[in-house]
């Protein structure tokens, strides 16, 4: 669990024992821990795997290689929730990096890239219609840049009410080239989740760039339409 010390908490992030920090519009907030019904769905199953072969690749590193990631590591300081800068651990640079680029279906990097400027949309928008099955993203620039690909999650449809969502989103697709800024989603949608429907309902679209050299990614930049009839 993540806290902030003043006189008293002023702030705090993550679990300990059954509760959760975390905040959101209305302020900081303390709830119980809730255990997911089903915490092995197939999304899960598959991210751990990931995860477990990257961990394994980090110990097959010359000691070398792990060396040069720890020492990378002030390069990709963050700033934290807290405004405060981490930075991270060469495994966790490692595997974070590598992870990216796996989901862009690129090759894993075994020594650690210079950072670059990873691009973002000037302008996204959405529209989705269930009678002609549709689902695209308009978004400027009207090309994709060079080394660069774009992770696109999407949601089933949501209550057409409901203004946020999270761990609703599931990876649809890999995009790796687009023109006149437009980017057809709906194949890929309809792989994931079958068809976009019923009319009424909301569908949320999340895309993040990826740098195809270093695995660096943009912030998340999110849209949303009501499934037209």
């Amino acid at each position: 669990m993540k806290i902030k010390w003043g006189a008293l908490v002023v702030d705090g992030r993550n679990k300990i024992g059954g509760q959760v920090a975390s905040k959101n519009r209305a302020g900081a907030y303390l709830r119980n821990k809730v255990t997911p019904v089903n915490p092995s769905s197939a999304n899960q199953v598959t991210v751990r795997a990931r995860l477990g072969s990257l961990s394994q690749a980090w110990r097959g590193l010359s000691a070398v290689q792990r060396s040069a990631w720890n020492a990378a590591v002030g390069d990709y300081s963050k700033t934290d929730i807290f405004g405060d800068i981490r930075n991270p651990s060469g495994f966790n640079l490692f595997v974070r990096l590598n992870a990216n680029l796996v989901n862009a279906g690129e090759s894993q990097i075994n020594t650690p890239p210079s950072p670059v400027a990873v691009p973002v949309l000037s302008s996204f928008t959405l529209a989705a219609a269930e009678g002609t099955p549709a689902l695209e993203a308009t978004v400027a620039p009207a090309d994709i840049a060079a080394n660069t690909k774009i992770l696109a999650f999407a949601t089933a449809p949501q209550s057409p009410g409901k203004s946020y969502v999270k761990a609703e989103y599931r990876q649809i697709s890999v995009v790796s080239t687009y023109s006149t800024g437009s980017i057809d989603l709906l194949s890929a949608y309809q792989a994931k989740f079958g068809s976009v429907s019923p009319a009424g309902n909301k569908i949320f679209v999340k895309l993040v760039h990826v740098s195809t050299v270093t695995g660096q990614t943009s912030q998340a930049q999110e849209a949303s339409a009501i499934i037209a009839s």
